[in-house]
């Protein structure tokens, strides 16, 4: 694995994750992480478009006008999100009523509109599809984590799956949207920890 992609993908999960570094995205991380099985078809939809728009993107850079950059940039998201609509609701129409109207909101998402633009736009197919994947799985990490805690928490279950058994006594706080904003701070909280210890012992070692 050459440093190119090494760097994609350590910033892409890690060290620039959307959620917990640059907080984007967040409104469908508090929407959908109730269930893991609602945040992982998010998570696996994000990585999708993110991805295939980014390739898109960078293929046709060199031929679009900049001044009409942005429109066309929401047009080939649209298209590919549109996709995964129409496959969710032919295969899976349970899981696409549940998500109701955020499949569709995946167009607006920051993430996908902030990659297009500053990375598909400067850099060659490959290692912006690469890019997409990568900030697309960042995202979906971060939701499968809170999701993992809320609907064990919540629910007893994971999956659907009952794993507490009947004497667990449910969170409701937990599958309400005030758990999911409880859970996303704790994550950011944690993470700003992390990269502040690890930044110190940086400093200290220079």
């Amino acid at each position: 694995m050459n440093k190119k992609v090494k760097k994609i993908i350590t910033l892409g999960i890690w060290e620039d994750n959307a959620i917990f570094r640059q907080i984007l995205g967040i409104c469908s991380a508090l929407a959908v992480t109730n269930l893991m099985m609602n945040s992982l078809v998010m998570g696996l939809g994000l990585m999708f478009v993110t991805a295939f728009s980014e390739l898109t993107v960078s293929l046709i850079r060199q031929f679009t006008p900049k001044h009409i950059r942005m429109m066309v940039q929401t047009l080939i998201i649209s298209a590919y999100v549109i996709i995964v609509d129409i496959f969710l609701k032919a295969y899976y129409p349970s899981i696409s009523e549940a998500l109701g109207p955020y499949v569709g909101l995946i167009i607006t998402n920051c993430i996908i509109m902030g990659r297009c633009e500053s990375f598909a736009q400067k850099n060659p197919p490959l290692y912006s599809f690469l890019d997409g994947l990568a900030s697309g799985a960042g995202y979906a990490i971060i939701l499968m984590l809170i999701a993992f805690v809320r609907e064990l928490l919540g629910f007893g279950s994971l999956f659907g799956y009952p794993v507490l058994g009947d004497a667990w006594v449910s969170w409701t706080l937990m599958i309400m949207p005030p758990g999911a904003f409880f859970m996303l701070a704790i994550v950011i909280w944690i993470s700003k920890n992390i990269f502040k210890e690890n930044s110190e012992q940086g400093g200290a070692k220079s």
